[in-house]
């Protein structure tokens, strides 16, 4: 008798909070608001740390709501903080802001022609990652919770973050700068949530993977030093573009003979390379720019160190010198196996129980990694592709497309992930 009491409890208080959900016609309501968000975003980009009238159009939303708001964190950041009808615990709720030094090429009628100077060049700049879809999902979830505050048994932290693809050489910025600026305390955060829209993933689809998600990310710099000499003279000099050919050979040997890859992926992706003045003149020296994607700590030490090895020793072989320097950039992006298991539920909730997919790991990086590693985290990638499109165009790139009517269920999904997880 006591367990069919104990079980009909659990089973009651189960339905209540399966029940306490946004009504379907608000959701509908926000809607259209968040679409012109986004597109007012996509068409004013700003770059890492330069987000100033991106911060003041979140700031001034979320005052108008009543939420109590923290400007300028880590420079740009906006944080806003709503307290429930009740005390209880706190979640936070993450968005990125910045956009990329890329020059838009697509004929969508919000399409960036902003310029600016990044790296001392002068530069297109176009939200061709998404956090143009993320900002506004989370100021339309911000307006549902706030007209909602009865439903909250606790406080919700909304983070608007930038500098997220990194801050100019010679700043601090992001995620980093966000936490030692205390964004994660006075009130301290139990649980942290994010997104990420995709552009190969179909609209209505929720994508997401327990454990490590997303990549570690750093960065090297190869500095090689030769011997110059006119170019129809070589045997005389010490040829830094040769060496540089044999590094770049040899680093992915790496990845192809002497990690496992059959635990985790990984990569060693050269991006730059920087030498000589003119085409008869066998140059001083050279310089190769690149980065390391990695989803094992073990093996990132084992690939880091064979290359602090391989380097000096190839340029050796061939008269040179060569130094490596790394950098770390993002941790890996890990999710909370018992954070996920709880929060599954919800996303199936709003998307559909076939709709909410696993995924296997992605090289790509992001520094959501920094807040996760201080709280536990849940971090899911978000369809924007429209349905039916047969062919999607990837992040980064200048014909990077997303469609808007993917963003409501990110609304949703948030929202009733920050309901249901101080309400349980």
């Amino acid at each position: 008798m006591k367990n069919t009491l104990l079980f009909l409890l659990l089973l009651c208080c189960s339905f209540v909070i399966a029940q306490q959900t946004i009504s379907e016609s608000e959701y509908s309501n926000i809607e259209e608001k968040v679409i012109s968000w986004r597109r007012d975003i996509h068409e004013n980009p700003e770059l890492s740390n330069r987000e100033f009238k991106t911060a003041e159009k979140i700031a001034k939303h979320l005052k108008s709501l009543g939420i109590d708001v923290q400007t300028k964190v880590a420079h740009t950041g906006v944080v806003g903080i709503l307290k429930g009808k009740k005390e209880g615990k706190v979640v936070a709720l993450r968005a990125d802001i910045d956009a990329l030094p890329v020059t838009e090429r697509n004929d969508l009628p919000f399409k960036s022609k902003v310029t600016s100077t990044f790296l001392g060049e002068k530069v297109g700049v176009m939200h061709a990652c998404g956090h143009d879809t993320h900002t506004a999902i989370l100021m339309g979830v911000a307006e549902i919770l706030a007209k909602n505050k009865d439903k909250i048994n606790g406080t919700i932290k909304f983070i608007f973050q930038p500098a997220e693809e990194g801050p100019p050489p010679g700043e601090e910025g992001g995620a980093k700068l966000m936490i030692k600026e205390g964004v994660l305390k006075n009130p301290d955060v139990d649980a942290i949530f994010g997104l990420h829209i995709n552009s190969e993933t179909p609209v209505g689809t929720i994508k997401y993977k327990s454990g490590g998600t997303m990549a570690a990310v750093q960065r090297f710099v190869i500095t090689v030093k030769g011997k110059q000499t006119h170019g129809s003279q070589p045997w005389k000099g010490i040829d830094p573009i040769l060496i540089s050919a044999k590094i770049i050979d040899g680093l992915q040997t790496i990845i192809s003979r002497e990690v496992n890859l059959t635990n985790e992926a990984a990569v060693i992706s050269v991006g730059k390379i920087t030498s000589g003045v003119r085409f008869n003149i066998i140059p001083e020296s050279a310089e190769l720019i690149g980065t390391i994607r990695t989803l094992d700590y073990d093996m990132q030490k084992q690939i880091t160190k064979r290359m602090q090895e391989m380097v000096p020793s190839i340029a050796k072989t061939y008269g040179g010198e060569a130094t490596i320097v790394l950098e770390n950039f993002t941790d890996i992006t890990y999710n909370e196996p018992s954070l996920v298991t709880t929060m599954l539920p919800t996303l199936q909730k709003v998307a559909g129980i076939d709709k909410v997919l696993q995924q296997k790991a992605v090289t790509g990086g992001e520094d959501f990694s920094y807040f996760q590693n201080e709280v536990p985290g849940f971090y899911f990638f978000l369809g924007g592709m429209s349905i039916g499109t047969t062919e999607s165009f990837p992040h980064h790139t200048p014909d990077f497309k997303i469609d808007d009517s993917g963003l409501l269920l990110g609304v949703k999904a948030l929202t009733e992930m920050s309901i249901d997880y101080l309400n349980n």
